[in-house]
């Protein structure tokens, strides 16, 4: 292992990190910072089932996922978990810390490759499993045509492959790029300014417990949670969901992919989701009525069936 520089990591006195964390940053081709968190099994621990790259979406932090980390470990895996640049406490690409800013998604797809090959494969064995949520769920899915062969299993829990009343955002998202410079916030996006959303008027959960947990970890660390998005991180966002509606773009993928999609999620559009499972030839969906957009968020009697259907698919593995 490279000697990293550490990095720190925020815990609550009722919730910790799994024990075994090494929380480090990783410079890119670039320069920029990139925060990872990784759970490595030591001999003679029960041997490792393999690795699970699990994913975030979009101004999420590796904090938010111990619980589900831990239940990783309990089940054998390595686990591997890194805050997209821009967000979290990775470097940021502006100076303005509470933008969500990209230029484009091929930035991700770089430091995704780069983490791959000169961190993962270095330093992990076993079967890699892609676990991606929202828009890490969209960065996996789109990195396949490139990293097929690197991934044993995709899992994408309510991935970002398009929203609701996109005529409508499209036709804000033109005129903006006419009128304001692209690190303005988008028209529309709502920028919270910092200030929290209560619990009763959130779209991720309808478990009280797991929301307000997030909130008491960014009120140790303001920064590491975004007030809204940019218009760059938009046109970004959209130049990539028009690459991958493109004809034959996903029929051509053969991975073995579980996805997880909320038919209540008022975040992403459902619709959309089941619209790529039926492209993909080697894709099952599995449909949850009631579960808001954060599943792996949501209340145990909905966790608990994900990890039902986790487990069945896993199984799959050599």
């Amino acid at each position: 292992m490279l000697d990293y520089q550490k990095a720190p990591y925020l815990e609550l006195d009722t919730y910790k990190a799994p024990k075994g964390i090494k929380c480090i940053y990783i410079p890119m081709q670039d320069n920029y910072r990139i925060r990872l968190a990784y759970w490595k099994s030591i001999p003679p621990s029960t041997p490792s089932r393999g690795v699970v790259l699990l994913q975030q979406g979009h101004n999420e932090f590796i904090e938010k996922y111990f619980e589900t980390i831990q239940e990783l470990i309990d089940r054998n895996f390595d686990v591997i978990s890194f805050d997209w640049r821009g967000q979290g406490l990775s470097d940021r690409m502006i100076d303005n810390k509470q933008k969500q800013y990209i230029e484009d998604f091929s930035i991700h797809d770089k430091d995704l490759e780069f983490i791959l090959n000169k961190f993962i494969k270095v330093n992990f064995s076993g079967p890699l499993i892609a676990f991606g949520h929202s828009m890490g769920g969209c960065l996996v899915l789109s990195s396949l045509p490139r990293l097929h062969t690197e991934f044993n299993l995709v899992i994408l829990s309510a991935p970002m492959l398009g929203f609701k009343n996109e005529k409508i955002l499209n036709m804000v998202l033109n005129i903006a790029n006419l009128l304001l410079p692209s690190k303005k916030y988008f028209p529309g996006s709502r920028p919270n300014m910092g200030l929290e959303t209560p619990f009763e008027d959130n779209d991720l959960t309808s478990d009280y417990d797991r929301y307000t947990r997030t909130q008491k970890l960014v009120r140790i660390q303001p920064d590491i949670r975004l007030w809204g998005v940019t218009i760059a991180w938009v046109n970004a966002a959209n130049k990539r969901l028009n690459h991958m509606r493109k004809p034959k773009w996903a029929e051509e993928i053969k991975s073995e992919i579980l996805i997880i999609n909320s038919l209540k999620d008022r975040v992403v559009c459902s619709d959309k989701i089941y619209e790529m499972h039926k492209r993909l030839p080697n894709s099952q969906v599995v449909n949850f009525t009631n579960a808001g957009h954060e599943i792996l968020m949501e209340n145990d009697k909905i966790r608990r069936e994900f990890w039902i259907n986790f487990d069945e698919f896993i199984d799959k593995l050599p």
